[in-house]
Parts: C-alpha cells; structure tokens; sequence
C-alpha cells in the first residue's frame, strides 16, 4: 500500500522521537548515520536513507546506517490494524520505461521470525501515479491491496500479482511465491509487462526505486538489516 513518500514530507515538522533515543540496539559495528526522527533522513553513496514512520499508531523506531547499501531497522510497534511505518533506501533513476536499457537490484536481508511486515521495493513514477511493489518476503497479519490478477514470471521470479487503487495512485502488487532473504530482481521486465502486456499504465518516467520494510507490528522491538543492496539502471 502506498505510504508517504521522502519528497513531499521534508516540508513537514521533523517531529523527534527524543524519548526513544537510546533504545535501540546499537549495530554490530558503529553506524555511520543513525536517527529515531519520524521522517529521519540523509544521503550515502547515491542512496537516500528515510525513516518514514508515517503511519497512525506508531510505537518507536530508529534507523541506522553504515553506507548506503548496508542499513537496519530497529521498531517497536504494536500489532495492531495499519501500516506503522516505511523506512527505505531510495535510488532515483529518472529515465522513461521505454528509455531504459536495464533497471535491476540485489539485495540480502535479515528480518526477524515475529511480526507483522514485509520486505518490499517500491518503485514510482515522478508524478506519483502509479506504484509497483515487489515484496520478496513478508510474515505475519500483511496482506497486498487490490484484487489477485494471477501469477507472473518475470525478473528471475514467480509472483502473485494484485491491482488496486488506495484512492491516491494505482498501486500494482508483486509478491514473491516463496520467501527470499537474498536474490536480484531484474526490474525492466517487470515495468515493460505492466506497460507492454497489461497495458496498465503508460510510457512513465520512473522516479524513485525504493527498498525496505513496510512495517505493521513490531512489539517488544524487532530487527531488520540490509546486509547489502544495490540498484543500478541505465
């Protein structure tokens, strides 16, 4: 489902977690960048970081980073109904589908046993119409938005596959068949399929490809690490 994103938020309060400062486990080797901020935010090596608690009932999280590409999560939020929280790394790619000669992304995760989350990219257009999720693993009470259109193999892998509307941007699901906690995605065929095949949306100039953690429930505090991730597109 589709959260709030870093480019319309950074006029917003930057509204601090102070009280939870100090909580989270610190990471196996001192971080480079850390923040407990609710929209918590900086730059590493072409990534940009982003805590993005944006949603309703929120409990604590902070985010930490040795580079761009290796990061974690600490959250505590409680199990209830609703979507807590994004925190991301994000890639802008900035070029039409049709311009693109290769987009692709791997990555290597650890995610806890317990909650209620999953292990997404999130990858929009500029103008924020249309998001494509691609959830690689998920566990607990989540669950994609929209109706089931099938399964697809694309991009090295089997997904179900879900369309929808969340009443701000058409939002087309991808979820992994079986769980992964490392792999690459070749993202190209994924949008040339949606465009090309479905006819779902046009010839879109893709912004932001995102990866991280959608977040519903985290009681007692849980850990999600990015052991490693690129996103490369030319």
């Amino acid at each position: 489902m589709a959260r709030r994103t870093l480019p319309g938020f950074l006029l917003a309060p930057a509204l601090a977690f102070g009280a939870v400062l100090g909580l989270a486990p610190a990471p196996a080797q001192a971080a480079v960048w850390s923040s407990c901020d609710r929209w918590g935010n900086t730059g590493l090596n072409g990534y940009t970081l982003y805590n993005n608690i944006w949603g309703s009932g929120a409990g604590a999280q902070c985010i930490w980073a040795n580079s761009g590409t290796n990061w974690g999560v600490w959250a505590d939020h409680p199990a209830t109904s609703g979507i807590k929280s994004y925190p991301n790394a994000k890639k802008v790619i900035g070029k039409p589908i049709g311009s693109l000669s290769s987009l692709s992304s791997s990555y290597n995760v650890s995610v806890p046993s317990s909650g209620d989350y999953n292990t997404s990219y999130d990858i929009w257009d500029t103008d924020y119409d249309y998001e494509i999720m691609l959830w690689v693993n998920h566990h607990g009470n989540v669950g994609a938005l929209g109706s089931y259109q099938g399964n697809a193999t694309l991009g090295g892998h089997t997904w179900a596959v879900y369309k929808g509307n969340n009443g701000s941007n058409e939002v087309f699901s991808f979820l992994r068949t079986s769980d992964s906690s490392s792999g690459t995605v070749n993202i190209l065929p994924i949008l040339k399929w949606i465009k090309d095949t479905k006819g779902w949306m046009g010839n879109e100039t893709i912004g932001d490809v995102q990866f991280g953690y959608e977040i519903s429930g985290a009681p007692g505090g849980l850990d999600f690490v990015t052991n490693r991730l690129t996103v490369s597109g030319s």
